[in-house]
């Protein structure tokens, strides 16, 4: 006993493995869930048509039995009363037992048949309700794929989007525009450096002696200028 129950319970765990794995497996593919949940209520709809189907005939075969009881006591009660007018008394009693006899299977074939009208009217309204589920379940399939197919896509677009960072090309700007800043800066040093330094002074001190010698000469050359001028005038006269 202890073993049945062992190799129950190792049953039983299987199971749950099993199904946990069926389930991960129509989380990662609901189109098969969906497939499956709808073959399932296609297989249940035909047989449920199957059955509805018997119960049509089983009220067809009651109905038809009716009629003819019914087209019996027609006739019964025509004989009855042929028979009562030609007084036939005897032949009229066993027309008035057939007539009762039919009367009380006629009542008989009336209950059951309403009874098989209402399984039947029962049976299709469960045929037209499972076939309505079977719509409605194939409409919720191809709505909830679309979202999901779309609900996917737009998690790969924001993946996408997380994974174009433009953190390196802002640092490489950011470099450039470090270095550009220093050679800037050391362009400026090396102008302030050269003003500053002792061959700059001098060529300024040169410039300044230079400057005085060329206005000397040229205040020279002026005076030259206006003596010889005069002197030509004074010859002249």
């Amino acid at each position: 006993m202890a073993d049945v129950g062992f190799f129950k319970r190792l049953g039983n765990l299987w199971k749950g493995f099993l199904s946990l794995w069926i389930s991960d497996v129509e989380k990662g593919h609901p189109e098969i869930a969906y497939e499956n949940a709808i073959n399932s209520m296609v297989e249940k709809f035909s047989k449920l048509k199957s059955a509805t189907a018997g119960i049509i005939r089983r009220r067809e075969d009651v109905s038809e039995r009716f009629n003819r009881a019914s087209k019996e006591l027609t006739q019964t009660e025509a004989e009855l009363t042929v028979a009562m007018d030609t007084n036939q008394d005897d032949v009229a009693l066993i027309l008035l037992q057939k007539k009762n006899q039919v009367t009380v299977e006629l009542g008989e074939l009336k209950a059951e048949l309403d009874t098989a009208q209402r399984d039947a009217d029962s049976a299709k309204a469960s045929l037209v309700s499972v076939q309505g589920e079977i719509h409605k379940l194939k409409a919720e399939r191809d709505s909830m794929l679309a979202k999901m197919q779309s609900a996917q896509a737009r998690i790969k677009i924001q993946e996408q989007l997380n994974g174009l960072s433009v953190d390196a090309e802002v640092k490489a700007l950011d470099n450039v525009r470090e270095h550009i800043k220093t050679t800037i800066a050391e362009a400026n040093l090396g102008r302030e450096l050269s003003e500053s330094s002792l061959d700059a002074k001098l060529a300024a001190v040169r410039s300044q002696v230079g400057d005085a010698q060329a206005r000397q000469q040229l205040a020279e050359l002026k005076a030259k200028r206006a003596a010889a001028q005069s002197a030509q005038g004074t010859k002249t006269l």
